[in-house]
């Protein structure tokens, strides 16, 4: 079972916030909601009160790993076997790979009922894939 989060990392929290809301507000309506949308003006109607500090609370922005640390353990805890780590905006996104997402990996495995070998396995996996990629 694969889980997603969004996040907007960065130094800058408030260029984080507005990154965020610019790109993604759109995640409130649920994908009921946004399957029915059939034009970019349409999720414009539907977002056009969604405010950035509603998107912030839900999505993790800025520098602070731990807010992405949590929600990755709310994952694991709940089941999922693999989770995807979505960098929103492509400007910071080395610096996320580099700095970011290992860290918040294991700080989440260290703080999670998982194992530390399956940890392991996990990263060593994504890496591969990562890889296969490139």
């Amino acid at each position: 079972m694969i889980g997603q989060i969004r996040s907007a990392g960065t130094p800058d929290r408030d260029a984080a916030v507005q990154r965020a809301h610019d790109q993604f507000r759109w995640f409130g309506g649920g994908w009921a909601v946004n399957a029915d949308l059939p034009t970019t003006a349409g999720f414009e109607g539907a977002t056009q009160f969604v405010r950035p500090e509603d998107v912030a609370e839900s999505i993790p922005c800025g520098p602070d790993l731990d807010a992405i640390v949590d929600a990755v353990r709310e994952y694991w805890e709940a089941g999922f076997t693999d989770i995807a780590l979505v960098q929103i905006g492509d400007d910071n996104q080395e610096l996320f790979l580099k700095e970011a997402a290992g860290a918040t990996a294991g700080e989440a495995a260290h703080r999670s009922p998982l194992r530390r070998t399956e940890y392991a396995t996990r990263k060593r996996d994504l890496r591969r894939r990562i890889h296969r990629r490139a």
